[in-house]
């Protein structure tokens, strides 16, 4: 298990300093809404490729009466590395670096993490998910791939500036086809290999949901797959074929997007439809409890994945996770939770929550930029 067994804060977000021992499988952070409890999630969430839970930019999370730069190290048990992330001091244009760490030398970027720790996470703000805009499930979607292929950022990354530089040619020199012809082979190629590495995932993880299913269990099982022009081609033909419809497809709407002023056809505007398994319901026709059951059983599914696929148990955080359940679903979210086998962050206002939590459970008291054990 890729455990944390301490964590370092220095002037980020609430935290001027913080040194934190870890001992269990399942940490409980309690304390008042505002009191710093998902800032600590978001520390942790930082060792994985992209922006963190929050999504948001480093400069936000340096310390407000700081100097503007931060700090976050972690060491691992029985891994035994340390990782090391935060932002530099600035230059002398103001400018500030992304610090990346490993046992204390150089790592190129966070990608380098991922040979010693997973991450996986579950926030409020995905409560509505199933409802929401086709984008919110893309980057879900997104953010499952790269637990398993820390790689996916990067190309998804690419993939996003070609398609701003082929809007910005159709807007300014739509005649200029060579220049389309060079960019959309660029686009077709990416493409393709970020809609081949969703499909992959979702495979997966429809089949580890088969396996593993439990028709007795409070979290319902689902029925998950993708939807999108640029996803049929990718089930129905090799890469270079479906490199070569895409680009035809690109091509052919050239005016199109021109007028739209954004490429319409591609794996942005895929969607991942989610489906409730038992009721055979699509998710966003349940009940919010419901919908919030199914979120649950997919987050552990992948949790579970990510494990099988890399050999690395996820570091896995869960903020403000129990507010809403009823006491059974409650106790079985802790039952599945030890049984996982990964370290578990958790988040909660009420201590009540985590009263039925199992022994070697860590409980912790978080206030205004300090954390101390509860006793």
């Amino acid at each position: 298990m890729a455990a944390v067994a301490r964590l370092i804060l220095q002037d980020f977000r609430s935290y001027q300093a913080l040194d934190l021992a870890i001992g269990g499988q399942i940490v409980a952070l309690v304390g008042e809404n505002g009191a710093g409890k998902t800032n600590i999630l978001e520390a942790l969430s930082l060792f994985s490729p992209g922006r963190g839970l929050r999504r948001a930019d480093l400069a936000d999370m340096a310390r407000q009466d700081g100097d503007g730069a931060f700090a976050v190290s972690i060491a691992l048990g029985e891994d035994g590395a340390r990782l090391g992330v935060g932002l530099g001091p600035a230059d002398m244009e103001g400018k500030r670096s992304r610090l990346a760490r490993i046992d204390g030398a150089p790592a190129g970027s966070a990608l380098a993490f991922s040979e010693h720790l997973r991450v996986v996470w579950l926030t409020p703000d995905l409560d509505g998910l199933f409802r929401g805009a086709a984008g919110d499930r893309r980057r879900f979607l997104d953010r499952l791939v790269l637990a398993v292929d820390p790689v996916h950022g990067t190309r998804s990354n690419a993939l996003e500036k070609a398609l701003r530089s082929r809007n910005r040619i159709l807007e300014e020199s739509p005649n200029q086809t060579q220049w389309l012809d060079a960019i959309e082979r660029e686009i077709a190629e990416l493409g393709v290999a970020v809609a081949a590495a969703r499909a992959e995932t979702v495979a997966r993880l429809s089949a580890i949901i088969t396996e593993t299913r439990d028709d007795a269990s409070p979290f319902p099982h689902a029925g998950i797959a993708l939807s999108g022009e640029i996803d049929l081609l990718v089930a129905r033909h090799a890469a270079l074929d479906a490199e070569d419809a895409y680009r035809a497809l690109l091509r052919q709407g050239r005016a199109r997007d021109r007028a739209a002023g954004r490429t319409l056809t591609g794996s942005q505007a895929s969607d991942l439809e989610v489906r409730h398994g038992p009721k055979g319901i699509a998710a966003g026709q349940g009940s919010t409890g419901e919908q919030k059951a199914l979120l649950i059983g997919l987050v552990l599914a992948h949790a579970r994945l990510v494990a099988t696929m890399s050999g690395l148990s996820p570091l896995v955080l869960l903020d403000e996770i129990a507010a809403h359940l009823d006491p059974r679903r409650r106790a079985a979210l802790y039952e599945a939770l030890t049984a996982l086998g990964c370290q578990v962050w958790m988040t909660g206002a009420d201590p009540a929550l985590f009263g039925d939590l199992p022994s070697g459970a860590q409980r912790l008291s978080v206030t205004s930029g300090q954390v101390a054990a509860v006793d």
